[in-house]
């Protein structure tokens, strides 16, 4: 059964504390067989240490919750609210659609949108948050519902959205969905 510490300076927040065992606690279970009664994490504070020289007392900014930053982006773009969609992205920021066609700016995926559909919604069913270094790999799915270009509904149609998270800022969605298996020629 493995027990892990936490070292940490003074100042995190407990919810950072909370989010940092639970996921210290699933990476360690994804390695090692044990159950998750079997599996202890804790935190312990330090006022201060030394390192390269300097004398240190506190420690940095907490990341935001990743899926919290592509729930707010997806949102943003559902209202159709661009500038506030924006702020969440990186200047580096790039997409990639169904057809493999890669774009750069918001302003160029609806104008690419407005020739498949008049409306799209999307309905959430999970989110899931992969650790790859300093970035986390957000991926999102459920359905989407809306209208085509002739105005009939459509409901129903799977997605799956992927999306890196880095420093609090999206960095790449890639997009998968069926609408192509369902789109009125």
């Amino acid at each position: 059964m493995p027990v892990v510490s936490i070292t940490l300076l003074p100042g995190y927040d407990q919810a950072t504390q909370h989010r940092m065992v639970n996921s210290v606690a699933n990476a360690v279970r994804s390695v090692i067989a044990t159950p998750e009664a079997g599996t202890t994490v804790f935190v312990n504070e330090v006022s201060t240490y030394r390192r390269d020289g300097k004398v240190f007392s506190e420690g940095r900014a907490a990341h935001p919750v990743a899926s919290e930053v592509v729930k707010s982006f997806l949102q943003a773009m559902q209202d159709r609210d661009l500038e506030k969609a924006q702020s969440f992205l990186h200047p580096d920021f790039r997409m990639c659609f169904p057809g493999g066609v890669v774009m750069h700016s918001l302003q160029d995926m609806t104008t690419w949108a407005q020739q498949r559909y008049q409306s799209i919604a999307k309905q959430y069913e999970h989110f899931e948050e992969s650790w790859q270094g300093d970035a986390t790999v957000v991926f999102c799915h459920g359905h989407l519902q809306g209208a085509w270009l002739d105005g009939q509904g459509f409901q129903g149609i799977r997605f799956i959205d992927r999306m890196v998270v880095q420093e609090g800022l999206i960095m790449r969605q890639d997009v998968w969905n069926d609408l192509a298996e369902h789109r009125k020629s």
